[in-house]
C-alpha cells in the first residue's frame, strides 16, 4: 500500500508540473521541444535546488500589511474578506497534511502573495461558496434507550425538563438570605430586567402533588414518609442500632425521628455557611445555633450524627455573628458598599470607618467563601461524583479554619468591647487586635501560614482608614476625623495663630491593654512629651504607629503651621500626580514580595537552598546550645529559623559559611515588623523629613528665627556688652548719686537710647516694667534692682519658640547679672583719693584710739580688693564659662535641629542649663543665698566708702570681714565637695578660683 500511494503521489506530482509548464509557457504540445526543456529546468529545480521555507511572521505581516492598506483605502468589504478568508485557509486541513497553519499552509499563501498583481487596482467580488452540511441523525435514540424506564406521569405531552432550563428559572427569582439556599452575590441589573418571567400551567389539581412526590421527599414536614433507600447493612446502620437498643435495654422506647438524606444535610449545611437563617435541622434561637433532635439519617447512629452537627453548628453561629456584625455596620443591606460609600442606620452620625474598613474585608472573604460553597452546590446538584458530608468538610476545613481565626478576632477585637466605649478606644483596640492576632498566629510556624496571610489581608484593609488620616494630616496639615477614631484628636478651641497652638492643639489618647467597663483615657499635650508620659504610664496607642508616632505628629502640626504661613512649600503637592499613603504602602508590600512571584521555575531551588541553610543553621546552634548542657533538637531548629531571618546571623555564629536567599521571604511575624519598618515607615519618615524641613527653613528664613534667638541673648544675657552698659551703668550712676531710679520713663529712655544708636529695629520691640515686690525684701541693698523686668515682642510664629515661660527664665538670668554687675561697678568706682581726702573728717575718738588710722585704711584696702577679686571670680565664670561656651553649643544644635519641636526642646534645655549653671535653682539655694551676701557686702562695703572714714562704726570693718570669711568659706567648701563629687564639674573653675582668694586671705 505505501508503495502504490508513492507512485500515484509521483503521477499526481508530474501532472501538476505538466499543467504549470503549460500554463505558464503558453505551450499546450507536450511533444515540443521547448515545452520538454522548459518541464525539464522545472523537474530540475524542484529536484536538486533548495529553496528556503516560507518564513509564518513574514507572510503573516504581510497579510497584516494588505489587511491595512485595504482599510485606508475604505475598501472594507474587501478588507473583511480578505481576513476571513485567510483565516480560514490557515485554520482548514490539507490533504496529506497534518495540523493546521503549518508550514504547507504558509507556503502556499507565500506563493499566492507573490503572484498576486497589485490587489488594490483588481475588481474583486467574492464568490460565494456552499459547504457540504453533514447529515444529521434524526433516529429517536432517547427514546429507544428509555423505552420501558421511566414513568412519563400523568402527562407525556409534557416537554422534557432540564437542569438548565431549571437553572435559568432560579435565577430569575429573587433570592435572599432568609432563603434556603446559596445566595447570589452578583447579579447584573440588565439581566433582571430582560428575564421574563416563566410560568408553569397545570390542568389537573393532582399534578403539583405528583410533582412534589417525584421531586423531593418533603422532609420540612413533620411525620413524612419513610424515603426508599438501599437495603444493605451499612444504609440501615440506625435500625440495626435500634433494634440493638431495643432488645438489650426493656425500657428502650423509640421516639419519632425525621428521616433526611445525606444530601439534604450537606445542602443545609451550605446553606447554614453561606448565612441563610431559616433551616430544618439547624435551628436559631436566642441568637445561637442548634441542632434538631430528632433529625437522623439511615446510615449514622443518632449520636455520631449529632456530634457532627454540632461542630458544623458553631462555624454556622460564627458565620451567623460575623454576618449579623456586616449588617449592622452597613446599615442592613443586602450587599455592602465600598469604605468610601456609608449607609448606617445612624444617618446623623459621622461614619465609624475603621469598622467600615473591617466590615469591607470580611465581605470580600465571604464573598469567595460563598464561592466555594457554590461550586460545592453544584457538584452536588450535578452528580457526576459522589459527595459526602466528610467530604464536604475536608474540602472546607481551610475555609472553617479561617473562620474561627476571623471570629476569635471579631469577638477579641469587636464583641467584647462595651457598647459606650469612645471610637478612638474601639479602633485601636481592633487594629491592635489584629497586630497580636498576626505575631501569635506567626509564632506557630508554617503551619499557620494561611492564618497569617488572612490577617495580615485583614489588617491591610482595617488599618486603611487610619492611614487615609495620616495622610490627609501630613500632606494638607487637615486632621480629618469626624468620627473620632484616630488617636489624635484636634482641639478646635485654640486657633492656629495662637501662641499655645504647638503645645495645647492636638490631644494625644492612650489606651490601656485591656479593654475594661471603664476605659481609662489618658490626654497628653502632642509632641514627644505625649509620648514619654504614656510610656511611663505603661499605656499602648495603636501598635503599628508607635515608632512613627512623633513624626506624624511632628509632620501634621507642621503641615498645618506650613499652610496658614502661606508658605509656598505647602502648596507643592499636587493631588493628581501624589500617590497616598496607603498606596504606597501597599506598593511596597507587593515589591517586597515580587521576588518569589518573578521566577517561578526557581522556586525549587531556593526552597532547597533554604532548606539547606536551615540544616546547616541547625546544627550550628546546636553545637552553641550544647556548651550549656542543653540537648533540644526542637528548640535548635527553632533559633535557626529566628537567626536566618537576621542579616547578620552568619557573620556571628557561622563565620560567613551559609548563605541564604532573601527571595523566599514572605509576610511572617519575623518579617510583620521589618515589613512595617521597610514598607511604611520610610514613607512616613520622607514626608516628616520634608514638612518640618519646610518650616524650619521658613522659619529661618522669612520669620528671622535666628536673629530673635540672637536678641534674645544681646539683651537678657548682655552680650551686647556696650548696648546694655550703656542703660544698666545710667542706672548704677543715679543709685551711687543717691537719687531715685525706679521712674519707668527714665528707665524706658534709657534702654531706647542704648539700643536704638546700634538696633533701631529692637528698639521698638524693647520695653522694661517694674513690677512691685515684698517690702521685706528691699531691707537689703542687692535687693533693690528686684521687679525689673525686660520684655522683649515677639511676632508669631516665633513666639512659639520664645514663649512667655521662656521670657521670665530669661529675665532670672538678667537679674542675676545685673546684681553681679551692679556690684564689680560699685568695687571698680571707687577710688584711693577719696579715702585719704575724707579720713580725717568727722574720724570718731574711739577709733583713733582703738587702732591707727592707715591701719584702718589699710584694711579697707585689702578688704577692698578680696571682694574684686570674689566679684571677679564670680563674673567671669558666669559670662566665660556658663553663657559665651553654652551658647556656642546652643547656635550649633539650633542649626542642626529637624523640626520645631527639637529645637524648642534645645531652647528648653538651653534655658534649663543656664538657669542651673547660674545656681537658681531651688535646690542650690543656700549657695545663692552666700554669694548675695558677699554682693550684698560689697554694696554696703561701697556705699560707705562713698560716705567717707568718718561714717564708719566701731567694729564694721571687723564684722565685715568676719561675714565675708565666713561666706567665702562656705563656698569654697561647698564648691570643692561638688567637684569632687563629679556632679558639678562645670563649678571646678569657680572653686578654684575663690579657692586661690581663700588661701590669699
Amino acid at each position: 500500500d505505501v508503495i502504490v500511494s508513492v507512485a500515484w503521489r509521483q503521477l499526481e506530482t508530474e501532472e501538476e508540473v505538466k499543467n504549470l509548464v503549460k500554463q505558464i509557457s503558453g505551450i499546450q504540445d507536450e511533444e515540443d521541444q521547448n515545452f520538454q526543456l522548459a518541464l525539464k529546468f522545472t523537474w530540475s529545480n524542484f529536484r536538486f535546488h533548495r529553496f528556503l521555507d516560507a518564513n509564518s511572521h513574514k507572510v503573516q505581516r504581510s497579510v497584516n500589511g494588505i489587511y491595512e492598506k485595504l482599510m485606508v483605502h475604505s475598501d472594507l468589504s474587501k478588507a473583511e474578506s480578505w481576513v476571513r478568508l485567510t483565516e480560514e485557509f490557515l485554520n482548514s486541513p490539507l490533504p496529506n497534511t497534518d495540523g493546521i497553519k503549518t508550514d504547507v499552509h504558509h507556503s502556499l499563501l507565500d506563493l499566492l502573495l507573490h503572484l498576486s498583481d497589485s490587489p488594490l487596482n483588481s475588481n474583486y467580488s467574492e464568490t460565494p461558496r456552499l459547504k457540504e452540511t453533514e447529515k444529521e441523525d434524526d433516529f429517536d435514540w432517547f427514546g429507544y434507550l428509555q423505552e420501558g424506564e421511566l414513568d412519563t406521569g400523568p402527562y407525556p405531552d409534557t416537554p422534557e425538563w432540564s437542569e438548565e432550563e431549571s437553572e435559568d428559572e432560579d435565577s430569575q427569582q429573587p433570592l435572599s438570605r432568609e432563603d434556603s439556599g446559596i445566595q447570589v452575590d452578583r447579579t447584573p441589573q440588565e439581566d433582571q430586567e430582560k428575564t421574563v418571567p416563566v410560568t408553569w400551567t397545570v390542568g389537573e389539581p393532582d399534578a403539583r402533588t405528583w410533582l412534589e412526590q417525584h421531586v423531593v421527599t418533603p422532609y420540612w414536614q413533620g411525620h413524612t414518609p419513610r424515603f426508599p433507600h438501599s437495603l444493605h447493612l451499612h444504609s440501615n446502620l440506625l435500625n440495626v442500632w435500634d433494634q440493638h437498643l431495643y432488645n438489650t435495654d426493656p425500657l428502650y422506647l423509640p421516639e419519632e425521628k425525621a428521616f433526611v438524606t445525606e444530601t439534604q444535610v450537606i445542602r443545609e449545611t451550605l446553606w447554614l455557611l453561606s448565612g441563610v437563617k431559616k433551616h430544618f435541622i439547624f435551628q436559631h434561637q436566642d441568637g445561637k445555633v442548634v441542632v434538631r433532635n430528632d433529625v437522623v439519617v439511615t446510615h449514622l447512629t443518632n449520636n455520631c450524627l449529632r456530634s457532627l452537627l454540632e461542630h458544623i453548628a458553631v462555624y454556622g453561629q460564627a458565620v451567623f455573628r460575623l454576618q449579623r456584625f456586616i449588617d449592622e455596620v452597613t446599615g442592613y443591606d443586602t450587599e455592602p458598599c465600598p469604605p468610601g460609600s456609608y449607609s448606617s442606620k445612624q444617618g446623623t452620625e459621622p461614619p465609624f470607618r475603621t469598622y467600615q474598613a473591617f466590615v469591607w474585608a470580611l465581605y470580600k472573604y465571604f464573598t469567595s467563601f460563598k464561592q466555594e460553597l457554590t461550586t460545592i452546590e453544584r457538584d452536588l446538584i450535578g452528580k457526576d461524583e459522589t459527595v459526602t458530608l466528610a467530604g464536604v468538610l475536608d474540602r472546607l476545613s481551610p475555609h472553617l479554619a479561617q473562620i474561627k481565626v476571623l471570629h476569635k478576632v471579631f469577638c477579641t477585637g469587636v464583641a467584647e468591647v462595651p457598647p459606650e466605649t469612645p471610637n478612638v478606644v474601639r479602633a485601636s483596640h481592633l487594629l491592635n487586635t489584629l497586630y497580636k492576632a498576626i505575631i501569635e498566629y506567626d509564632s506557630v510556624g508554617e503551619a499557620s501560614q494561611q492564618a497569617v496571610a488572612l490577617l495580615f489581608s485583614l489588617w491591610t484593609e482595617t488599618v486603611r482608614p487610619y492611614l487615609e488620616i495620616v495622610d490627609e494630616w501630613i500632606v494638607h496639615g487637615h486632621l480629618f476625623d469626624p468620627a473620632k477614631e484616630f488617636i489624635i484628636q484636634r482641639n478646635k478651641d485654640v486657633p492656629v495663630n495662637h501662641r499655645d497652638f504647638w503645645y495645647a492643639t492636638y490631644t494625644l489618647y492612650s489606651i490601656s491593654e485591656t479593654v475594661e467597663s471603664e476605659e481609662k483615657l489618658s490626654d497628653a499635650a502632642s509632641g514627644s512629651s505625649g509620648g514619654e508620659q504614656a510610656s511611663r504610664s505603661q499605656l499602648t496607642m495603636v501598635s503599628f504607629l508607635k515608632p512613627v508616632l512623633k513624626q506624624i505628629i511632628m509632620a501634621g502640626k507642621s503641615m498645618q503651621l506650613l499652610k496658614n504661613l502661606d508658605c509656598k512649600e505647602a502648596e507643592q503637592t499636587d493631588d493628581a500626580e501624589r500617590k497616598s499613603l496607603y498606596t504606597l504602602f501597599l506598593e511596597s508590600v507587593q515589591s517586597r514580595l515580587r521576588c518569589r512571584d518573578d521566577s517561578p521555575t526557581d522556586t525549587v531551588t531556593e526552597q532547597q537552598a533554604t532548606k539547606q541553610s536551615l540544616i546547616k543553621m541547625q546544627s550550628i546552634v546546636a553545637q552553641h546550645l550544647q556548651m550549656d548542657d542543653i540537648h533540644d533538637p526542637l528548640l535548635a531548629i527553632n533559633f535557626a529559623r529566628l537567626y536566618l531571618e537576621q542579616s547578620d546571623f552568619h557573620e556571628r555564629f557561622s563565620g560567613g559559611d551559609v548563605i541564604v536567599d532573601r527571595s523566599s521571604e514572605s509576610v511572617t511575624c519575623q518579617t510583620f515588623e521589618l515589613t512595617l519598618r521597610s514598607c511604611l515607615y520610610p514613607h512616613i519618615q520622607k514626608r516628616y523629613i520634608e514638612c518640618c524641613g519646610n518650616l524650619m527653613t521658613t522659619l529661618k528664613k522669612d520669620y528671622r528665627l535666628l536673629e530673635y534667638l540672637q536678641a534674645m541673648r544681646n539683651y537678657f544675657l548682655l552680650e551686647a556688652g556696650d548696648t546694655m552698659y550703656d542703660f544698666y551703668t545710667a542706672i548704677f550712676d543715679k543709685v551711687l548719686e543717691k537719687e531715685s531710679w525706679q521712674q519707668l520713663a527714665f528707665l524706658n529712655v534709657q534702654l531706647q537710647e542704648a539700643v536704638g544708636q546700634r538696633c533701631p529695629e529692637d528698639s521698638s520691640r524693647l520695653s522694661i516694667f517694674l513690677e512691685t515686690i515684698d517690702p521685706v525684701r528691699k531691707k537689703q541693698p542687692v535687693n533693690n534692682l528686684d521687679g525689673l523686668t525686660l520684655s522683649y515682642k515677639v511676632p508669631w510664629p516665633v513666639d512659639i519658640v520664645v514663649s512667655s515661660e521662656c521670657q521670665r527664665i530669661y529675665n532670672q538670668v538678667f537679674l542675676l547679672l545685673l546684681q553681679i554687675k551692679w556690684a564689680k561697678y560699685s568695687l571698680d568706682t571707687l577710688t584711693f583719693k577719696e579715702v585719704k581726702a575724707k579720713r580725717l573728717e568727722g574720724t570718731p575718738e574711739e577709733v583713733k584710739a582703738k587702732e591707727p588710722i592707715n591701719q584702718q585704711i589699710h584694711r579697707m584696702f585689702l578688704l577692698r580688693v578680696k571682694l574684686m577679686h570674689f566679684v571677679n571670680s564670680l563674673h567671669n565664670y558666669i559670662v566665660t564659662r556658663i553663657l559665651h561656651s553654652t551658647g556656642l553649643e546652643f547656635q550649633h544644635q539650633v542649626q542642626e535641629a529637624k523640626d520645631l519641636d527639637q529645637l524648642i526642646k534645645i531652647h528648653y534645655r538651653y534655658l534649663s542649663t543656664i538657669h542651673d549653671r547660674c545656681l537658681l535653682r531651688e535646690k542650690v539655694s543656700f549657695v545663692k543665698e552666700a554669694i548675695m551676701k558677699v554682693l550684698n557686702l560689697v554694696l554696703i562695703f561701697s556705699d560707705r566708702w562713698q560716705v567717707g572714714f568718718g561714717a564708719w562704726k566701731i567694729g564694721s570693718i571687723d564684722k565685715m570681714e568676719s561675714d565675708f570669711k565666713n561666706c567665702h568659706m562656705f563656698l569654697v567648701t561647698i564648691l570643692n565637695k561638688a567637684v569632687c563629687r563629679g556632679s558639678f564639674p562645670h563649678l571646678e573653675s569657680l572653686a578654684l578660683s575663690l579657692m586661690a582668694g581663700f588661701e590669699q586671705c
